[in-house]
């Protein structure tokens, strides 16, 4: 019988046979240290500066409307993407997009607002609320337009209106470092993945679009984002907000590290529009049952559903019980599964939700789309940092807070962030001159960029990736949490941190990406459980066995994370309903 009170720390050992990782851990760390073959000469790698007014990180969703609202508002503008223009992080898989039509809609949308903020327990910032109501339909008309909604890739479309205006489009880059001079954004930097070079760009401001992030969890389209823009951010002095959120993905019990078998049908599926449909999802409540009453846990519509009750578990707003849940005729979403609408075959599940049991963690590391990133200190995506923007997921806008409320609403949130954010960075690129950035600074970014490749021995980052998998993935640490096994995680993060992440290696440009991401992870790990341990409650997608009420009184504020002076992570409140200050 698991005894829900029962908080004494455990000891490292204790944690580690929990996770199943001490035998894994024992045998590979010896094997995790070696010398580094390195296979280029890293003398010759070559630098290419590029000099713009606006550059936009992130080639999904947000990305592209930064990039063109930025152009068209006057601003000579930059694209830089990790991967391909609309085929990278999640934007492959968005295929549903949120418009509020006035003319067909039967509330108004202060209606939806006040809707969505009742699902969110408060925690959605209504002004991106509202906005995302408000220019959803001009977005969806202008994807229309570029054919998105006609084809199952994005790359075309995408590609159609940043040809038009000829806006420069480097593909392939890797950006590690935010550059800041004179308290405000000055560029950034990076390397190419497929050819030895850095590269470097200034710039007068800056727009994040680079997407959230996980632990690089099997089963779910999210290996390439490792909330990259968020820690960049941070390290220059960047507030970051909605650590302690979890989104819920599950995967299929069959092949579940199999991600396109288990979620390959949403990229076959053309995008559609859809309108008001308020939800509380993605929360924990199915990783409660599974830690309550045990394995397996049967997930999708038309599987056989529990029908033992148990006591406690997350608390679900009374009017959106029943919203999304399976019906009598096999209609509705999964038990703690998204609803049908927001992917797969029209009138069916959506991927991975299929009748079958699920397994839990497939998104493990990212919060709710919108609830993390960022803080904004505006109506305009702008940061404590001058000129530095961010939009999408990179934004912690908690347009929705911290629960799934609108299906379709991350896409058309990052189109509709995306664009705001490329007009008010434009606006700022014309109020200052183009920075100064000494060639000292240059190398210096260089030389760090570079530091894995120049180790003569170090860990491989696959290892330290996988011994943070082990640390943070298990269902009785990230989704249902007690201050006893957080602490117990926490130290090991911060062992990675000090220790690992240091003494990484690269043998060439793809492990040097890998190195980097390993390293921003783990950050984002060390993110999550101090702002995990200091939410004394639970409420929406964050469950604590310890504190298992939602508390009014003392916590209607969200987290923000900041840099110390000393170098140190430290938190803060921001009540909602407020801007920080």
């Amino acid at each position: 019988m698991t005894d829900l009170n029962d908080t004494t720390s455990p000891t490292r050992r204790e944690f580690l046979a929990l996770s199943g990782a001490t035998a894994g851990i024992a045998s590979l760390g010896m094997a995790a240290w070696a010398q580094n073959n390195v296979e280029i000469d890293v003398d010759a790698i070559t630098n290419t500066d590029h000099v713009t007014d606006v550059l936009v990180i992130g080639g999904g969703m947000a990305g592209l409307f930064a990039a063109v609202k930025a152009h068209d508002a006057g601003a000579a503008t930059m694209i830089v993407s990790k991967g391909r223009l609309g085929a990278s992080g999640l934007t492959p898989f968005g295929k549903g997009f949120f418009v509020f039509d006035p003319d067909t809609e039967s509330g108004t949308i202060d209606d939806f607002v006040d809707t969505v903020s009742r699902s969110a327990l408060g925690t959605n910032n209504p002004t991106y609320t509202r906005q995302l109501a408000v220019h959803s339909m001009a977005r969806a008309q202008e994807l229309r337009d570029w054919g998105f909604f006609d084809q199952t890739l994005a790359n075309r479309p995408f590609i159609k209106p940043i040809e038009e205006r000829n806006i420069p489009l480097l593909e392939r880059v890797v950006v590690t470092h935010l550059i800041k001079e004179d308290g405000r954004i000055a560029g950034a930097a990076g390397f190419r993945v497929d050819a030895e070079e850095t590269v470097t760009i200034r710039a007068k401001s800056v727009i994040l679009c680079t997407g959230a992030g996980g632990f690089k969890p099997s089963g779910f389209p999210l290996g390439d984002l490792t909330h990259d823009g968020t820690i960049m951010a941070y390290e220059i002095g960047a507030k970051v907000t909605g650590k302690e959120w979890n989104d819920g993905h599950s995967t299929r019990s069959v092949n579940p590290a199999a991600c396109y078998d288990n979620w390959g049908d949403m990229f076959e599926r053309v995008p559609s529009t859809n309108g008001v449909e308020v939800h509380h999802d993605l929360g924990v409540d199915i990783n409660y049952r599974a830690y309550v009453t045990g394995n397996p846990v049967s997930g999708g519509t038309g599987a056989v559903q529990p029908t033992e009750a148990v006591d406690g578990g997350p608390y679900v707003p009374e009017e959106f019980q029943n919203v999304g849940q399976p019906s009598g005729d096999g209609e509705g979403g999964a038990l703690g599964a998204p609803p049908s609408g927001e992917g797969g075959a029209p009138g069916g599940p959506p991927p991975g939700f299929a009748a079958s049991a699920n397994v839990g963690g497939a998104s493990a590391g990212m919060a709710i789309h919108k609830s993390e990133g960022l803080v904004p200190f505006d109506d305009r995506c702008a940061s404590n940092i001058a000129g530095l923007y961010a939009a999408g997921d990179a934004l912690g806008s908690h347009m929705a807070g911290g629960i799934y409320t609108q299906i379709g609403s991350s896409l058309a949130g990052s189109a509709v962030q995306g664009a705001i954010a490329g007009e008010a960075a434009a606006e700022f690129a014309d109020t200052v001159e183009t920075p100064v950035i000494s060639d000292d600074r240059l190398i210096e970014f260089t030389d760090e960029i570079l530091a894995p490749l120049r180790r003569e021995a170090g860990y491989g980052p696959a290892w330290v990736t996988q011994t943070l998998q082990g640390i943070m993935i298990p269902n009785f640490v990230l989704y249902i949490k007690k201050a006893s096994m957080m602490t117990a995680a926490l130290a090991y993060v911060e062992e990675l941190r000090d220790h690992h992440a240091p003494m990484l290696r690269a043998a060439n440009m793809h492990e040097l990406r890998l190195a980097h991401e390993t390293r921003n992870m783990i950050l984002s790990a060390e993110m999550k459980m101090r702002a995990s341990l200091m939410r004394t409650e639970s409420r929406c997608s964050h469950y604590r066995l310890d504190y298992p009420e939602v508390d009014d009184e003392n916590w209607r504020a969200w987290i923000n994370i900041y840099r110390g002076t000393d170098g140190a992570m430290q938190l803060e409140k921001q009540p909602f309903d407020t801007w920080p200050t």
